[in-house]
């Protein structure tokens, strides 16, 4: 399918009533590049992609298939980062600069990796000038506050209808960077122990090597929607590329098939667990 940049900045995948009390969110895949943005950085569209959290969004097809309801970013990582609040930025980026009590002053933005990545590894600065400040306003207009407006409506229409919702917040990761797989829960915090034993179990089942909140804890997707006291759970998954992207980490890869069943599997098994535990619908 053509990506093109004039379309929505996110696809809701999966029935307007939910089947399941499963949400997947995919926030780092985007690949419709607006000419603007292109023209605006001076680097090409290959080193942006190295952005991406490539081709993730299609690891979710047989979940959605089986009844899940996913949001699928298009806008790319380069443009906004939907995993990072909308705060996260570094003020001299824009133009005119952000007064620095309106930002939150975080090592990633300081790294270049905030809500408008300013830095890729090898590559350098990414942008000709800073960003017009009513630019940086558009984008969290139209694509971010709409995106997690989007989350939090699904999940909590999945919580009244089977009284408890999960969200699984789909990455890919650096190959070779130990487990093939990285659960987060920011430390024990935004889902309930007994969904994340299920989970870290589906995964070993079905063959992948898990790690932790290592290196990945899980980020601004899981911390803002993950609120067990509030029957709805929130769980970040990393895949490493190299586990179903091809050598050149361009195509899928072999293990592609395994990932989109691993993808499935957790949704399945944290729907089944999360309605049979009769996890308790908390009062606002």
């Amino acid at each position: 399918m053509t990506e093109i940049a004039s379309d929505p900045p996110f696809l809701r995948v999966g029935p307007e009533r939910p089947v399941s009390p499963v949400v997947i969110s995919v926030p780092h895949a985007g690949r419709a590049y607006r000419p603007e943005l292109l023209s605006a950085a001076r680097v090409g569209r290959a080193a942006l992609e190295l952005l991406e959290d490539r081709y993730v969004d299609r690891l979710a097809w047989q979940a959605t298939e089986a009844g899940a309801t996913a949001f699928i970013a298009r806008t790319p990582r380069a443009e906004i980062d939907l995993n990072r609040d909308e705060r996260e930025i570094d003020a001299a980026l824009v133009s005119p600069p952000l007064a620095s009590a309106s930002v939150i002053p975080s090592h990633r933005a300081r790294g270049g990796i905030g809500l408008i990545p300013s830095r890729i590894a090898g590559h350098g600065p990414i942008w000709r000038g800073r960003i017009p400040r009513e630019e940086l306003e558009r984008r969290i207009a139209e694509v971010h506050r709409p995106y997690h407006a989007a989350l939090d409506a699904a999940l909590r229409c999945a919580r009244d209808r089977f009284g408890a919702a999960i969200l699984l917040d789909c990455h890919s990761m650096p190959a070779g960077g130990g487990a093939a797989i990285v659960l987060g829960d920011r430390h024990g915090t935004t889902i309930a122990p007994d969904l994340l034993e299920a989970a870290l179990g589906t995964a070993r089942a079905q063959g992948f090597s898990v790690a932790l909140n290592a290196p990945y804890a899980g980020g601004y997707v899981v911390g803002r929607h993950g609120r067990p006291d509030r029957a709805i759970h929130a769980l970040q998954i990393e895949i490493d590329r190299a586990v179903y992207l091809d050598a050149a980490m361009r195509e899928p890869g072999p293990g592609f098939a395994a990932a989109c069943r691993l993808v499935a599997a957790l949704a399945a098994e944290l729907a089944e667990r999360l309605l049979g535990a009769g996890h308790p619908l908390a009062a606002e």
